[in-house]
């Protein structure tokens, strides 16, 4: 039993950001740079402030666009976001849709990840479809449209695994829906940050 859920818990796909990742490294380097060079010149007048501001910053850059990710497990879809981790069963999923950010609605509530995304002119309404097997980001399909069809593909195999239909009062009424879990570093260190910038504004 415990060797089933294991296998249950695996990893099956992993899917990489569309959007954000450059921009994310990026503002975090530059604001690494800018503590570092303000501790090192801090007693030749360099605006402590800016260092405090920087920090928060970087914090912030790390939770907001490097910290989100996205994966499938044999039971869940696991949205992992700045300030919390959502496993939504699969088969619990009642409606799903890739547009700007991936939206899925499940336990009667919407959840979002912004790890997949399209841009706005490209968010579309319909779903993309593809014969079963051809779903991969190697025959040409935009990555984008690749991931919703994956994550299709595997809500529909759990759904059909647990004998639910989209919208039935069989699956409105799947234990375990949905499961949060807190993200307390990111808030931790976003909360010191913060306190940071405060002091250095106020002293």
């Amino acid at each position: 039993m415990a060797r089933l859920q294991d296998d249950r818990a695996t990893v099956v796909e992993k899917f990489h950001a569309t959007s954000g990742r450059v921009t994310g490294f990026l503002t975090v380097g530059v604001a690494a740079v800018v503590v570092v060079a303000g501790l090192t010149y801090l007693d030749e007048g360099f605006p402590d402030w800016v260092i405090g501001a920087a920090l928060l910053v970087g914090v912030l850059a790390w939770a907001a666009m490097l910290r989100p990710a996205l994966w499938a497990t044999g039971d869940h879809l696991v949205m992992r976001n700045l300030a919390e981790t959502v496993h939504i069963r699969l088969a619990a999923v009642e409606e799903m849709a890739v547009r700007q950010v991936l939206a899925v609605r499940a336990a009667d509530r919407r959840w979002i990840s912004t790890v997949v995304g399209r841009p706005w002119r490209k968010a579309v309404r319909t779903r993309p479809t593809t014969k079963s097997g051809e779903a991969t980001p190697l025959n040409g399909m935009p990555y984008a449209d690749f991931v919703e069809n994956r994550l299709h593909d595997l809500v529909d195999s759990a759904r059909a695994t647990a004998g639910v239909r989209p919208g039935s009062p069989e699956q409105l009424a799947l234990p375990d829906a949905v499961r949060r879990e807190r993200a307390w570093v990111p808030l931790a260190l976003i909360a010191v940050a913060s306190v940071a910038l405060l002091v250095t504004l106020l002293v």
